[in-house]
């Protein structure tokens, strides 16, 4: 079996727009910037025999807040510039109450499933109480990246963070 890192998108992999505290996703590639060390930290992780998942919420997309065009375009270019093996997107709302929305832990089983995974061996980054959730949910050790977002926090988690790059070097003196 295989051993992954899962890893949010918005706030983990690039900046997020911040409106009252509250993260949201770039509704474009021109509003995409990357956080600093985040193709540092995927090449540790690959050279520690990992494979990269972002499993992401864009729930805009059902809102009509943003394009689905513009979601594929952003993933595209974090899956080329990140060296990742695959990005799973949920475009629904609470409201769908499907189970690929974090932080029910869909995505990543998914994945999981797709490419074999030992979840027990793998790893869930998150900026979100919902990432957290899902790695929790899924079987994944967590790792909390606290920006202090006006929201809900996460209840529990294996690791606190202050990003990905600080995760990657974890996660590689583990393995």
């Amino acid at each position: 079996m295989n051993k992954a890192v899962f890893i949010d998108r918005d706030g983990v992999i690039n900046k997020p727009i911040m409106a009252n505290g509250i993260p949201t996703p770039p509704r474009n590639i021109d509003e995409l910037i990357l956080l600093p060390m985040t193709i540092e930290a995927a090449v540790i992780l690959k050279k520690k025999g990992f494979l990269l998942f972002v499993v992401t919420n864009q729930p805009d997309v059902a809102r009509k807040k943003i394009d689905i065009n513009d979601v594929n375009l952003i993933n595209t270019k974090v899956k080329n510039e990140l060296f990742i093996d695959d990005i799973y997107t949920c475009m629904h709302d609470d409201s769908h109450n499907c189970f690929c929305r974090k932080p029910k832990p869909g995505g990543i089983l998914f994945l999981a499933k797709k490419y074999d995974i030992d979840l027990k061996k793998s790893f869930m980054i998150g900026d979100r109480w919902r990432d957290i959730g899902a790695g929790i949910a899924a079987g994944c050790q967590t790792f909390f990246i606290d920006y202090k977002y006006n929201e809900k926090q996460p209840y529990s988690y294996d690791y606190l963070v202050n990003s990905l790059y600080d995760a990657a070097l974890i996660i590689s003196n583990l393995n």
